[in-house]
C-alpha cells in the first residue's frame, strides 16, 4: 500500500500555533484529537450528522469530520477547550451549568461551539433562532429545552455585562 505525501501545516488552534504533518485526506477533527491533544471535538456519527465534532472555523461553526486539515490552514480554528479563559467558564459555559443544560456532555462542546457563533452574530436570539442555530447538534440526553434555555440565559447575563444594566 503506497503512503501519501505529508506535508507539514501551520494551524492557529485556541490562540496557539502547531506545526502539525498531515496527509492530504486527514480530516481536521482527527489532526485536532490526535496530532494537537484536543479531546473537545469528538468523533461522532462520522458523517456530519451530530454536530459532536463541531468546531469554529473562522468564527462560523463546522463539522470537522467533514472538513480536511489543509483546508483550514491560515484559519483560526477553536475548540470547546479554547472558550473559557485563564480558567473562568465563559457566560454560555456558566449558564449551562447552571441550567443544567450538560447530561452526559458528549454533544456539549458542539452545542457551545454552535451557540457562542450564535450569540458573536445575534445578542438577542429567539427561541426559534437558537433552535435554528443548533440544527445538526443532536442530543440523546435531553428534549432541547434546558440548553434553549441556557442559551437565552447566557444571552441576557452578556447584554447585562456589556451595559452594566439588568437585561
Amino acid at each position: 500500500m503506497k503512503q501519501a505525501n505529508k506535508q507539514l501545516i501551520q494551524l492557529n488552534v485556541n490562540g496557539q500555533q502547531y506545526d502539525v504533518p498531515i496527509a492530504p485526506r486527514e480530516l481536521l477533527v482527527d489532526v485536532l484529537r490526535k496530532k494537537v491533544g484536543l479531546i473537545g471535538p469528538k468523533k461522532g456519527c462520522g458523517e456530519g450528522q451530530c454536530g459532536a465534532c463541531t468546531v469554529l472555523v473562522d468564527g462560523q461553526p463546522v463539522v470537522s469530520c467533514l472538513t480536511l486539515a489543509i483546508t483550514a490552514r491560515g484559519k483560526k480554528i477553536v475548540t470547546v477547550e479554547g472558550l473559557a479563559k485563564d480558567g473562568r467558564l465563559t457566560p454560555l459555559q456558566q449558564a449551562f451549568v447552571d441550567l443544567g443544560a450538560i447530561q452526559c456532555g458528549f454533544c456539549t462542546p458542539g452545542m457551545l461551539l454552535s451557540a457562542t457563533a450564535l450569540l458573536e452574530d445575534n445578542p438577542e436570539p429567539t427561541d426559534a433562532e437558537i433552535r435554528a442555530a443548533l440544527t445538526g447538534n443532536l442530543c440523546r440526553c435531553t428534549g432541547y429545552t434546558k440548553i434553549v434555555e441556557a442559551i437565552q440565559e447566557a444571552a441576557r447575563r452578556m447584554r447585562e455585562t456589556k451595559t452594566g444594566a439588568p437585561a
